[in-house]
């Protein structure tokens, strides 16, 4: 995923230090890779993030509790990034053309990847539940049903 080696198997802290300065590049209308301007947009699409992207050293020390009932800015900006990948490479296969069909007849492609994500996380969820691997063709399946759903 681009030339910030650290992406493949970036830390915690190092997702989050990226996110930061993404958005820091942002506002200064600074120069950015294919990566960075794909992660720029996904972050001007969320303006209730940036106070948290706003403040490196805040991010890298601040838990986000489910009980908090707040979302956690870095894990949904890397799932759509996770999906943004998806969709380029078509894997698992047909999922670019599953989420297309539902930007398409939700009117927005944000609200697809927003329901690609409930699919995703239920994989990943149904993967470590089973200690199965990762069933992309089910993943596939239910954004289809999502696709056909009235």
């Amino acid at each position: 995923m681009g030339d910030n080696g650290f992406m493949f198997t970036p830390s915690q802290e190092d997702v989050r230090r990226f996110f930061c300065a993404v958005r820091a590049k942002q506002q200064a209308a600074a120069p950015m890779d294919a990566l960075e301007t794909l992660v720029a947009q996904w972050i001007a699409e969320h303006p209730e993030f940036f106070a948290d992207l706003a403040d490196v050293q805040a991010a890298l020390t601040r838990m986000y509790e489910v009980e908090d009932g707040k979302t956690n800015p870095f894990f949904h900006l890397s799932m759509h990034l996770s999906i943004s990948e998806q969709c380029s490479i078509d894997q698992p296969r047909g999922v670019r053309q599953a989420v297309e069909l539902l930007a398409a007849r939700r009117g927005s492609l944000h609200d697809a990847h927003h329901l690609a994500m409930e699919c995703l996380g239920r994989m990943v969820w149904e993967s470590q539940r089973s200690g199965r691997p990762p069933d992309g063709a089910a993943y596939v399946d239910q954004l289809q049903r999502l696709v056909t759903r009235d």
